[in-house]
């Protein structure tokens, strides 16, 4: 397989699963035993083109939200987004500094992947439960700022649906309105989280010696399959329960503690 072919199914895999809620991390790991690994700029590069297909999804509500801040709805939910933002850079940051690295063997990922996917039902069922409640609190605010650090650290989590379900069980059971949140608050955690990365690596000298027509391939990849995945995701989710998601997780989990080495 050539270089660029790679490059290509990797970006690909990136934009499939950095907010579908089966790990974007997980699987990009599993990939690269197959794919080849790459540099943590690559890494970068690849989830900010991620991050930029939600940013385009959601820009006329990223415009709604800046320009109303007269109106008191807007402000409210800005105030919010905020506030999970922070909660996410404070409790996560010292845990960088730390020097946490994610682990990048098998077995961990597969049991977050069967974990997180038993978890997604059980979420599910409990906030259907609650009833119609779309709106989002504060306290659902402070909840997603939490999971998304949870999902920092443990690789095949999924920081969407930590923070989704965590959002549904903490009081906005409409699955639309907990998704919006969550990928709205997303967008600067995630810029953020790769700026700071980016800032290390060219603090280290790790910055330089990439093939850039990879890079770019992998990250217009990334930028086409996500603005896909993000946009068909938002009307699947009205009409359709997290189910299939967490199914597959389950599966696919199960499949690699069967076929992988342990510890590979």
């Amino acid at each position: 397989m050539t270089d660029l072919l790679a490059a290509l199914l990797l970006g690909i895999i990136e934009g499939l699963t950095e907010f579908l809620p089966i790990s974007s991390t997980g699987h990009l790991l599993i990939a690269q035993h197959w794919l080849g690994a790459r540099s943590d700029f690559f890494n970068i590069v690849i989830q900010a083109g991620a991050i930029l297909s939600v940013t385009l999804v959601f820009r006329q509500r990223i415009w709604e939200l800046a320009t109303g801040w007269r109106n008191p709805q807007h402000r409210d939910y800005t105030f919010k987004l905020i506030v999970a933002f922070l909660v996410t850079a404070l409790v996560g940051l010292p845990v960088r500094l730390a020097g946490w690295e994610l682990p990048d063997s098998v077995t961990p990922i597969a049991w977050a992947l069967i974990i997180g996917g038993v978890w997604m039902l059980v979420a599910e069922h409990f906030a259907e439960k609650r009833g119609d409640q779309p709106l989002v609190t504060w306290k659902v605010a402070v909840l997603v700022g939490l999971a998304q650090v949870v999902a920092g650290v443990f690789p095949g989590t999924s920081r969407s649906a930590a923070a989704i379900f965590m959002a549904m069980l903490a009081g906005t059971s409409r699955r639309f309105s907990a998704t919006e949140f969550v990928f709205l608050v997303g967008i600067p955690t995630m810029f953020a989280a790769s700026g700071y990365a980016f800032l290390e690596l060219v603090k280290d000298g790790a910055v330089g010696s990439e093939d850039w027509g990879a890079v770019a391939v992998a990250f217009a990849a990334a930028v086409a399959t996500g603005f896909v995945v993000v946009k068909w995701l938002l009307g699947y989710i009205k009409q359709h329960r997290f189910t299939g998601f967490a199914l597959y997780r389950i599966v696919f989990g199960a499949l690699l503690l069967l076929l992988m080495p342990a510890g590979s």
